[in-house]
């Protein structure tokens, strides 16, 4: 059975975050990852991307999410959600 990635739809108006990735080694020998915002995007009307950026990477990689603002809404929703009903 072949296992499929979720569809992302772009929905026009969008805003999205653009970050840079470097991996950097620790003393220890253990990986980690420095994440450097880069810039910011949007989808237009046709689906494409308007990006701006701020820095530019020195690999030529970027990496693109869903803007930080909006997921922070959604986890406060729920963090009041839950500290209502203990309320109650």
């Amino acid at each position: 059975m072949e296992k499929t990635q979720p569809q992302t739809q772009f929905q026009p108006g969008k805003r999205y975050q653009v970050f840079s990735i470097k991996e950097t080694k620790e003393r220890d020998g253990r990986t980690t990852s420095v994440w450097v915002r880069a810039g910011s995007a949007w989808v237009n009307r046709d689906g494409s991307f308007n990006v701006y950026l701020d820095v530019l990477p020195l690999d030529g990689k970027l990496h693109v999410r869903e803007a930080v603002a909006d997921r922070r809404d959604e986890g406060t929703r729920a963090q009041q959600q839950e500290a209502d009903s203990v309320a109650a």
